[in-house]
């Protein structure tokens, strides 16, 4: 198979209001033949989020709106954006960067750029994922709500770190000794 497949940075700019330095990313491999609501998908993915609700939308350089349509709203009704589940990638062009926005509340904001490097997905996986795949990422995911912990509503205290005890039995043994 030639190298046919395309490789997009994404890189998380802002979000909940808070501009991101350094820039957490990840770096993607997908095919001409995915959609952008594939490539979303992948990306909420890639930044670990888990609350997938919320609506989103590509921003292209030339001015194009892509999206999603509302699970309570006519299929047709995306105002003057295009339905991103029928374009496919193929209209991306090497270092052509464009805005991903996931939840239009909190406006987690990404830079993505079209890499001009290529990666043939046998030598990359083995094989040909039916999906866009992260190959390669860096940075600290902040979470989707800003939670800290389980139950933080950002008022309390950080709690007590329970240390390794909470490990016991847990830890991978070797005959040589724990792993630590």
């Amino acid at each position: 198979m030639a190298r046919t497949w395309l490789t997009i940075r994404v890189e998380l700019v802002e979000g909940q209001g808070e501009r991101l330095w350094p820039r957490p990313g990840r770096i993607l491999a997908v095919a001409r033949s995915h959609t952008f609501d594939e490539l979303a998908q992948a990306i909420d993915v890639a930044f670990a989020r888990w609350d997938l609700g919320h609506l989103h939308e590509f921003r292209l350089a030339d001015g194009t709106r892509l999206s999603c349509p509302a699970a309570d709203e006519d299929e047709t009704d995306l105002g003057e954006a295009l339905d991103d589940r029928r374009i496919k990638l193929s209209r991306l062009q090497p270092r052509e960067q464009f805005v991903y926005i996931f939840d239009l509340g909190d406006s987690w904001t990404h830079l993505c750029t079209v890499e001009p490097d290529k990666v043939d997905p046998l030598d990359e996986f083995g094989g040909v994922p039916g999906q866009p795949v992260p190959i390669a990422g860096w940075g600290d995911i902040p979470d989707q709500y800003g939670r800290r912990w389980e139950d933080d509503d950002g008022d309390g205290p950080i709690p007590a770190d329970p240390g390794l005890p909470a490990l016991p039995g847990l830890r991978i043994v070797r005959r040589d000794g724990p792993v630590h």
